[in-house]
């Protein structure tokens, strides 16, 4: 049985304004770890990176499951899905 806790999909955006989607239970550790450089091998040749996005769910298994689902997605359907689409 899994704890009752919050799970977090979230999207930082790189120094090469590029996306990086993830899953933690601690968003504002897990961007510090991303900073520190011991984060994820994509994000160590990217930084600094900032967080632009953070959607909260009750399980881990839904987070990781929007998580898969935003990673193929293109950069348009990204920026729409976060709510930033400019056209």
């Amino acid at each position: 049985m899994e704890k009752n806790g919050r799970h977090y999909f979230y999207v930082l955006e790189c120094a090469d304004h590029s996306f990086y989607a993830g899953y933690t239970n601690n968003v504002e550790k897990r961007v510090a770890v991303h900073n520190a450089g011991k984060g994820a091998k994509y994000t160590r040749a990217r930084g600094p990176v900032k967080c632009i996005y953070v959607e909260e769910f009750h399980t881990k298994q839904e987070a990781m499951r929007v998580e898969y689902a935003f990673k193929q997605l293109t950069r348009i359907q990204k920026l729409k899905y976060m709510g930033e689409d400019k056209s």
